[in-house]
């Protein structure tokens, strides 16, 4: 089964490709993903990096988790599931003017 790792705390010209060259040497990454900024298409700071095998994930959080990359220490730990926010309505549809 595959494991999915977040990673905090990327420095800001860190791609996707850089982020799988990163973790590649722990054994077979699925996908490399750096979050961008939909409007700016600017990193966000963080990404998730997916192994195939559980061991080689947690070999990559042993090694990697407060290692230096380009001055900054990164943060890599195994994802969570995302959380359910409740959609908040911000009245736009309201029309009673």
């Amino acid at each position: 089964m595959a494991t999915k790792l977040f990673v905090g705390s990327l420095p800001w010209a860190v791609d996707d490709t850089q982020l799988e060259q990163l973790f590649a040497d722990f054994g077979q990454v699925l996908s490399a993903k750096v979050i961008v900024d939909r409007d700016s298409n600017r990193s966000k700071g963080y990404g998730f990096v997916e192994f195939e095998n559980d061991d080689e994930a947690k070999a990559a959080v042993e090694k990697l988790n407060g290692t230096e990359v380009q001055g900054r220490a990164i943060v890599v730990n195994e994802a969570r599931p995302r959380e359910e926010r409740p959609r908040r309505d911000f009245g736009g549809n309201d029309r009673r003017y």
